[in-house]
């Protein structure tokens, strides 16, 4: 019998970076299941992450994302995209340690444009494109420190990125197969 039960591939990246759209779109090439942490803590909370924010706090929510994905990377073995603060976490950075984790990297311009300037996302209350460059500059390295392999989005469609993913982890094998 093999190992534990693991993602096929990890997306991480900012908000904007189309982690949920191309999750599905490998999960079907693969003929997996997509999962994402940020929905399975809106289903085990029975609000939407904004209201968590407001009614409990980041601290709060960021707890209950540290949980979610620890159980995602524990029992999921199809494609899993983790919010675009989950790698913010120390000890959910040591959880991806042996993961093939895809960094899909988003530009500003391409991230204002596909997030919005009406959100509802709680961390880009007030100036968005602002608050989206600060979130990019602090998280990329973090992004990239957690990467096996880095797509750019920028200008491209999902099937694109997806194509690029599926290429690039094509000459990474999973842990215990190399």
């Amino acid at each position: 019998m093999s190992g534990p039960t693991r993602p096929r591939a990890v997306l991480v990246g900012p908000m904007g970076a189309g982690k949920t759209t191309v999750a599905e779109l490998l999960a079907t090439a693969w003929g997996t299941t997509a999962r994402d942490t940020d929905r399975d803590v809106e289903a085990a909370e029975g609000r939407t992450i904004s209201d968590i924010f407001v009614d409990s706090g980041e601290e709060a929510f960021r707890t209950l994302e540290r949980a979610a994905v620890a159980e995602a990377l524990a029992t999921h073995d199809g494609v899993l995209a983790l919010g675009g603060g989950a790698v913010l976490d120390p000890g959910t950075r040591e959880l991806l340690a042996g993961h093939r984790v895809v960094f899909l990297r988003v530009g500003l311009s391409d991230a204002v444009k596909r997030v919005g300037l009406g959100t509802a996302r709680p961390l880009l209350l007030g100036n968005v494109r602002g608050r989206i460059k600060a979130l990019l500059d602090e998280r990329t390295p973090i992004y990239e420190a957690v990467a096996t392999v880095v797509v750019d989005t920028d200008g491209r469609s999902p099937q694109d990125v997806a194509e690029d993913v599926l290429a690039a982890l094509a000459d990474v094998a999973p842990e215990g197969e190399a």
